[in-house]
C-alpha cells in the first residue's frame, strides 16, 4: 500500500507499507522519512489518527490517500530526580529516574490523555489535560497525590509547583492548592481573596498570586515570602513577580521594585530601593536577585555568595 504523506510546508513524500499495517507503523515510517520525531497524522478530512495499534483498513486509509503530518512539539519537566517527558496534546508521557520523585507514572498512564502541561515539585509531577483536569504521581507529601482536590481541579489554566506543593489556576481565576501546608500547600486563609488571580509564582515553600488589579495575594511559609503585610501598601499595579529560593521581587507598573521574604536571600532591597528605577526585567538566583534597568545598567542585592553584590563587574554591566 502507497500513502502519501506530507508535512505543512508542503514537503511529501509517497511511503510504502504493507496493508495489514497498523496506524503506528505508519506514524513511525513517516517520522523516519521525514527525519523529524512525534509527528501525528491527519486524513484529508481532518480526522486525527489517534490509537497507534488500530488498522489501517480500521481507520479508513486506502491506497493513494493523502495524509498531513503535524509536529508535535516535544517538552520536559523534572523533579530533583526524575524527568517527564511528553508531547504537547499527546496522550502519552515518558518518565525516567527516581520511582520516589515521580520516575514512575505507570499507576497513571490510563490517565495521561492530551496532555498539554507539566509541571514539577521536588519529587511530584501535575500534568494539565485537554479537558482541563489534573492527574498527578510522585511522592504523595510533595503534591503527587490531589486525590483530596481531585473534584475541585476542573477547567484548570496553570499549575505553579513550590518544592513541597501545588497550585492551580482554574478558569474562574480562582485557585487550588493541594499538599504539604509547610510548602503553601494550603491557601484555605487566604480563599476569599483569590479571585481573578492571572499568575501564581512560587519561593521555596511559597506562593505569591498577582490578581486582576495588580494586587498581590500570598500564602505558605511567612519567612520565605508567605506573608506579604509589611509591603501590601506597596504592591499595587504589579506587572511581575520573581521568587529567589526565600523572598519575592514585584515590578511595579512605575517601574519600581517591591520585595520580600528572607532579607539574606533578597527579600530586602532597602540598600539599592534608590537605584531600582525604570526596572526592565528581574531574575533570580537561590540567594538574590539583579534587576536590568531601562538604561541597560544592572543592580543587585541579596546574598553576596549568591550573585548579591556584584561591584566587581559594575563597568562590565554597563558596555554589553
Amino acid at each position: 500500500m502507497k500513502i502519501n504523506v506530507a508535512l505543512p510546508s508542503g514537503r511529501t513524500k509517497t511511503l510504502s507499507l504493507p496493508e495489514s499495517s497498523e496506524v503506528g507503523d505508519l506514524q513511525v515510517l513517516a517520522q523516519k522519512s521525514f527525519l523529524q520525531g512525534f509527528l501525528r497524522l491527519v486524513t484529508a478530512n481532518g480526522q486525527m489518527l489517534l490509537d497507534p495499534m488500530q488498522s489501517l483498513q480500521a481507520a479508513g486509509i486506502h491506497e493513494g490517500d493523502n495524509l498531513t503530518a503535524l509536529a508535535l512539539q516535544t517538552r520536559i519537566a523534572a523533579t530533583r530526580r526524575a524527568f517527564a517527558l511528553w508531547r504537547s496534546g499527546g496522550d502519552s508521557i515518558i518518565t525516567w529516574g527516581n520511582r520516589s520523585h515521580g520516575g514512575d507514572s505507570s499507576a497513571v498512564r490510563d490517565q495521561l490523555r492530551g496532555v498539554q502541561q507539566v509541571h514539577a515539585s521536588k519529587k511530584a509531577f501535575a500534568a494539565i489535560l485537554a479537558d482541563g483536569s489534573v492527574v498527578t504521581w510522585g511522592d504523595e507529601e510533595y503534591g503527587g497525590d490531589s486525590s483530596a482536590v481531585r473534584d475541585q481541579l476542573r477547567g484548570v489554566q496553570q499549575v505553579h509547583a513550590s518544592e513541597g506543593a501545588f497550585a492551580a489556576i482554574l478558569a474562574d481565576g480562582s485557585v487550588v492548592t493541594w499538599e504539604n501546608p509547610e510548602y503553601g500547600g494550603d491557601s484555605s486563609a487566604v480563599r476569599d481573596q483569590l479571585r481573578g488571580v492571572q499568575q501564581v509564582h512560587a519561593s521555596l515553600t511559597a506562593f505569591a498570586a498577582i490578581l486582576a488589579g495588580g494586587s498581590v495575594v500570598t500564602w505558605g511559609h511567612a519567612a520565605c515570602g508567605g506573608d506579604s503585610s509589611a509591603v501590601r501598601d506597596q504592591l499595587r499595579g504589579v506587572q511581575q513577580v520573581h521568587a529567589s529560593k526565600k523572598a519575592f521581587a514585584a515590578i511595579l507598573a512605575d517601574g519600581s521594585v517591591v520585595t520580600w521574604g528572607h532579607a539574606a536571600c533578597g527579600g530586602d532591597s532597602s540598600a539599592v530601593q534608590d537605584q531600582l528605577r525604570g526596572v526592565q526585567q528581574v531574575h533570580a538566583s537561590e540567594g538574590a536577585f539583579a534587576a536590568i534597568l531601562a538604561d541597560g545598567s544592572v543592580v543587585t542585592w541579596g546574598d553576596a555568595e549568591y550573585g548579591g553584590y556584584s561591584p566587581a563587574v559594575r563597568d562590565d554591566l554597563l558596555v554589553l
